[in-house]
């Protein structure tokens, strides 16, 4: 999302492809260079048409429950994280053989969602604990063989998707929790936007070419900016925040979105994957749409707590 030039397609440009750990990989090696670029009209590479109809589906669905019963919000982002655990489950075990241990991630990722709801960052962060040791013990009965690797991979997909989740779905728990929603939603999309836009048009400086290489500083640039002004318009006019409130809001969001996408783009790199899954068309998996959302709710929720207690 945050200043990406189309990391969907990673790797298929480059020339040669650079392998993970910095060293020149062959066509024939490198998992990215092997996958052919889609041909669409899209000098991002990706099937543009059928990615804005998915968001505008997706967004529609979560406008609706924020428009109707609020706390629906909170059913949408247990599903999603639900999906995004299986999604990297299955690319962990079937690219490197790691075995999350997906039955104590699920139901304790259900967990940390639901509670976060009545008990708020504690209950979220009583189950987050207590699903860590459920992941420990579970995959004691696999034996000492990668136990340092799996359970560890567990520890990581709990935190990484239901327990920052939770953050996204505590947002809409205050009486202006749909404003509170919106104006993270928007700042996300804003940098997405701004940074495939100027990436697009002005990308030509690398910003992290080993791991994500066609992400560049002008994207990043293009990403600064509309997420700065989208943070100012939704804080002053959605909620009751001031507009420097929402400059500092608008661009923690673009810093956490683009750490998001580097941090997924790094690990698609380790597991050898160009997506997580193919559930969505034009996107990919549906981790592949978290990415940036997920680290972001979290400073979301921490910063609106700070500048809008209540």
């Amino acid at each position: 999302m945050g200043a990406r030039v189309s990391e969907e397609t990673e790797g298929t440009a480059e020339s040669p492809a650079t392998a993970p750990d910095g060293a020149a990989a062959s066509p024939a090696s490198s998992p990215d260079a092997q996958t052919p670029t889609p041909k669409s009209g899209s000098r991002a590479g990706r099937n543009l048409p059928a990615a804005i109809a998915v968001g505008v589906l997706l967004g529609a669905a979560i406008l609706t429950a924020l428009f109707t019963v609020r706390h629906l919000f909170i059913g949408i982002v247990a599903v999603a994280m639900a999906v995004g655990t299986i999604e990297l489950a299955r690319a962990a075990r079937s690219a490197a053989g790691i075995r999350i241990a997906l039955v104590p991630v699920l139901v304790g990722g259900q967990a940390i969602i639901w509670l976060s709801w009545p008990f708020g960052r504690e209950g979220a962060l009583t189950a987050f604990v207590l699903t860590v040791l459920a992941c420990m013990l579970w995959r004691l009965r696999g034996g000492a063989d990668g136990y340092l690797r799996d359970a560890g991979a567990s520890v990581f997909a709990v935190a990484y998707i239901p327990l920052f989740g939770a953050f996204a779905a505590m947002l809409v728990v205050p009486a202006d929790g749909v404003g509170r929603v919106l104006a993270f939603m928007i700042g996300v999309v804003a940098s997405d936007t701004g940074g495939y836009a100027a990436g697009v048009l002005r990308g030509k400086h690398p910003m992290a070419p080993k791991i994500s290489p066609k992400k560049s500083w002008e994207g990043f640039a293009g990403s600064m900016v509309a997420g700065i002004v989208a943070g100012a318009l939704t804080l002053s006019l959605l909620l009751d925040g001031q507009a420097w409130q929402g400059m500092i809001f608008g661009a923690a969001i673009v810093l956490t979105a683009t750490l998001g996408d580097l941090v997924e783009s790094l690990i698609k790199r380790d597991l050898g994957i160009k997506d997580m899954g193919d559930l969505l068309p034009g996107h990919g998996g549906l981790m592949d749409r978290l990415d940036s959302l997920l680290p972001s709710a979290v400073v979301s929720w921490l910063l609106l707590s700070a500048f809008l207690p209540g």
